[in-house]
C-alpha cells in the first residue's frame, strides 16, 4: 500500500476493522460531498473529494474482506471514479449514478442510507 496523502492517520489495519457496509458508506460520503461541490462549481474541492474516495477505495480493495467478484467490482468502481476525476466537466449526473451503484454493491450500505 502506498503512503496516503489525504488520510495520513489511516492505515489498512484500521480500515479493515470497519465492516464492508461502513467502508462503502464512507466512500459514498465523499461522492456526496463531491456532488455538493459540483453544484457550487468548485472543481478543486470536487477533485479533493475524488482523491479521498480513491484512497479509501484502494484501502478497501486491499482489505481481505473483499474477495472475488466483490473486489473486482470495487476495482471497476475505482476505474470509473478515476475517469470522473480526470473529466474536466465534473458531471453531477454521472457522480450520482456512481454513488448509487456503489451503495448497491453492499445491500447493508444501501439500507443504511435508503430507508
Amino acid at each position: 500500500m502506498y503512503p496516503l496523502l489525504q488520510h495520513k492517520n489511516l492505515t489498512l489495519e484500521k480500515w479493515s476493522r470497519y465492516p464492508r457496509a461502513q467502508q462503502v458508506v464512507m466512500i459514498a460520503n465523499e461522492l456526496n460531498r463531491a456532488k455538493n461541490w459540483i453544484d457550487k462549481k468548485s472543481i478543486g474541492e470536487v477533485n479533493s473529494c475524488y482523491e479521498r474516495a480513491l484512497e479509501l477505495t484502494d484501502l478497501t480493495t486491499a482489505d481481505s474482506k473483499w474477495q472475488g467478484n466483490a473486489r473486482r467490482e470495487m476495482r471497476r468502481f475505482r476505474e470509473v471514479l478515476a475517469a470522473l476525476y480526470f473529466d474536466p466537466g465534473k458531471d453531477a449526473v454521472l457522480n450520482t449514478r456512481l454513488y448509487r451503484l456503489l451503495l448497491q454493491t453492499v445491500p447493508e450500505a444501501w439500507n443504511l442510507l435508503r430507508p
